[in-house]
Order: C-alpha cells, then sequence, then structure tokens
C-alpha cells in the first residue's frame, strides 16, 4: 500500500476508534408542528404538564454520542430485554429554568447539577458526557419551550434530564447503548397558599434502610427512589407526610423523603444559634438546595457568631433539644420546594416538637433561606449562581 493512501487508512482508524465526544453543535431541530397552549398558571402542579418538545443524544459505545435532536415530544420505543427495565442502569437530575422581571430566562446552578449527573453516571456504569456541551443543548431547548415559563413569582420551568441504558439482552453487563433525554413541566410554587409544615415519622434503619456504607446513596438514581415508597406509604397511612430516614444504632439523620435536613439548635449557656446538617459520608445526596443553604448560612450567619455544621446528628440529640426547648427549627430542603418547614418528628412513642407555634407555618431560617435563594433564582440579587440563558456558549 502506498504511503500516502496508508496514511489515510490509519488517520480514518483512529479517528473511528475514538468514540464521539457529545457536540452542541450538531444539535438538529425539527419543531413540534401542532404546538399547545401554555397552560394557565393555577392549573399548574408538579409534573401535570409538559412541553410541546424533548431533547434526546444516543449513545452506542462503538460509535460515542450520536446526532442531539430536539424532537416533538413522544413516546419512546424500547426492546422488552433493554437493560434499563431488568437492572436499573437509569440516573436523572431535577433543575428548573426561571423568567426575571425583565422576561429573561435564567437557569440555577446548572453545572453543579450536570456534573452530579455525570457522578450518576458512572456510578453506575452509563455514559459519561462533556457537561458544558449537554448544557448548550439544555440552553436551546429551553429558548424553544419559552412560553411555557410564567413570568410570575414562584413559576418556573422544572427540567428533568434523563439517562438509560437501552441494549437489549438478558445479561447484566456495562451498557452498550444509551439514551439521554431531556424532558420539561412547568410548576407553580411548591406551597401554591403559603408555608404548610411538614410532620416525619423516624424510622430505625433496622426496619428500613434508604441508603449504607460503600452503595449508591449520594447518587441521582432511580434504583435509591422505588424502594422507599412502600415505607413512605404505610407512614402516611399513619398521618404522616414524610419518613425521616435513620441509619446506625445510634439512630443517626440522613435525609427526610427526598429532601436533605438542617436542624437548628440554641447553643445552651449563650445567645449563639448552630445549624446542622448531616455530612455528605456516601449515604446522602448531594443536594444542590443543601449546598446554597450552606453557602449562604456561612456568609451571611456566620459572621453574626452563628455555627454552621455538617455533622453526625442523632435522633437523641434532637430528642433532648426539643424537651429543653433548644431546638429552634427543622426544614428539609430541596428543587421541588426549595425549603419545606418540619412541624413534629415521630420518634419512637414520642411526637417531638419542632420548635414552631401552634400558629406558625416556618421557621425565620427557613423562610430567610427560601427568600435569599429566590432572589438569586429569578436574578432579584445579581449573582454568578444564576445563568443567563442567551449567555450560555457565548
Amino acid at each position: 500500500m502506498a504511503p500516502a493512501l496508508l496514511a489515510t487508512s490509519l488517520e480514518h482508524v483512529q479517528t473511528f476508534s475514538t468514540p464521539a465526544a457529545l457536540d452542541a453543535s450538531l444539535l438538529q431541530v425539527t419543531k413540534n408542528p401542532h404546538p399547545s397552549e401554555a397552560p394557565p398558571d393555577e392549573d399548574l402542579a408538579f409534573g401535570k404538564h409538559v412541553t410541546d418538545h424533548m431533547l434526546q443524544v444516543q449513545w452506542t459505545s462503538d460509535y460515542g454520542w450520536h446526532r442531539p435532536r430536539i424532537i416533538p415530544y413522544q413516546e419512546i420505543s424500547l426492546d422488552p430485554t433493554a437493560c434499563v427495565f431488568h437492572y436499573g442502569f437509569e440516573c436523572f437530575e431535577g433543575m428548573k429554568a426561571y423568567k426575571d422581571a425583565d422576561g429573561r430566562i435564567r437557569l440555577f446552578r446548572p453545572n453543579a447539577n450536570l456534573d452530579r449527573f455525570n457522578k450518576s453516571a458512572a456510578r453506575i456504569a452509563l455514559p459519561e458526557f462533556n457537561s458544558g456541551e449537554l448544557l448548550k443543548l439544555i440552553a436551546e431547548f429551553v429558548k424553544l419551550e419559552a412560553e411555557f415559563i410564567s413570568a410570575r413569582p414562584g413559576y418556573s420551568l422544572y427540567l428533568r434530564p434523563v439517562l438509560i441504558g437501552t441494549n437489549r439482552g438478558l445479561g447484566v453487563s456495562a451498557p452498550t447503548s444509551a439514551l439521554l433525554y431531556l424532558v420539561a413541566s412547568p410548576v407553580g410554587p411548591y406551597f401554591s397558599a403559603g408555608f404548610k409544615p411538614i410532620r416525619l415519622e423516624a424510622t430505625s434503619s433496622s426496619y428500613a434502610t434508604r441508603a449504607w456504607p460503600g452503595g449508591a446513596g449520594n447518587q441521582k438514581i432511580g434504583g435509591n427512589y422505588a424502594p422507599c415508597i412502600a415505607p413512605e406509604k404505610a407512614a402516611q397511612g399513619r398521618g404522616f407526610h414524610q419518613l425521616l430516614w435513620l441509619f446506625g444504632d445510634d439512630d443517626d439523620i440522613t435525609e427526610a423523603g427526598t429532601m436533605n435536613l438542617f436542624i437548628v439548635l440554641r447553643v445552651p449557656g449563650g445567645d449563639n444559634f448552630e445549624i446542622v446538617t448531616p455530612p455528605l459520608d456516601g449515604m446522602i445526596l448531594p443536594g444542590v438546595t443543601r449546598d446554597c443553604v450552606l453557602s449562604l448560612a456561612r456568609e451571611r450567619l456566620q459572621p453574626l457568631g452563628w455555627l454552621i455544621s455538617e455533622r453526625r446528628i442523632s435522633m437523641a440529640e434532637v430528642a433532648r433539644a426539643s424537651q429543653t426547648g433548644t431546638l429552634v427549627e427543622v426544614f428539609g430542603t430541596g428543587t421541588a420546594a426549595v425549603v419545606s418547614p418540619v412541624k413534629a418528628i415521630k420518634w419512637k412513642n414520642d411526637l417531638l416538637d419542632c420548635g414552631l407555634a401552634p400558629t406558625q407555618n416556618a421557621g425565620k431560617v427557613a423562610t430567610l433561606m427560601k427568600t435569599w435563594i429566590e432572589n438569586r433564582q429569578y436574578g432579584v440579587e445579581d449573582h454568578e449562581w444564576s445563568v443567563l440563558v442567551d449567555r450560555i456558549g457565548r
């Protein structure tokens, strides 16, 4: 073979053998020929409505990431033996797009969500991707669905990126094909009539365990959610909203339902306060809202003498604080509600008061955090957490 021809052949082999990276510049858009009207704000409930389009990107082990496509919203067809159905090869994210007072669309801390998305994918042998390229694709998708984002405070477009294994066959092995897709749902305020504090039932890990050391409790994968539904339904039948997941012989607090948990304590013998949340020990999801609360507390409350702690905290310590009057408030955090105040926690045979007055729906810290976070989400306060969609990719 002639040297020039050989070089050309080898160049082709090298290019072909290197899996293609995700490339937003290849995006192909097919608009829905039958666009729908955005639902009225008063009809918005979490996950009730979807927008007109979806983003899809195929991946195969021999080629890499295929051309990204935005297409009309539609059903997905998979082989009955697809590995996602049998072995749980699935991970996802939850993020939101907002309209500010000037009508500009913003994403809130998207890089934090996409970094976590990548880590979840890697944990279950799904393909990783260039998060910067996926962010460009999300920005184009959000601009296309702009009419579904209400400009009213408290309203947003919930974005659900999903990655699933799609190859057929009943053998247990790493996926050789996958589908990354994105759907969106316009949503209103989680508490439409103001804060509604919840009641938790603390459950020992000897009864039900959400996560365990060395497991995947710190990843956003479907397998962490389905096993929790049955015990939570049982707790709801006893009059509680969600379970408070405990772990170990000391009943250490981990998460509440699908939320991270914060406990505000008055430091004995002084006027100082401590905000406590369990540490990221591998069993707890590293929530983006959790990180927001910690960052804001260190920025604005720590200079006032507050202690901001990521440490183990047991139900026995919370019970003592409730009984001695040093438990100020408890709240959960997550993308859907931002913050969710806790009224009471049932532990063993006791119903523990969590510091709220009989007519009080939220504590001062929870209220402050919700206000501070939403001010950044909607661009009221200019901050790097809030990313203008029009500036992504420039």
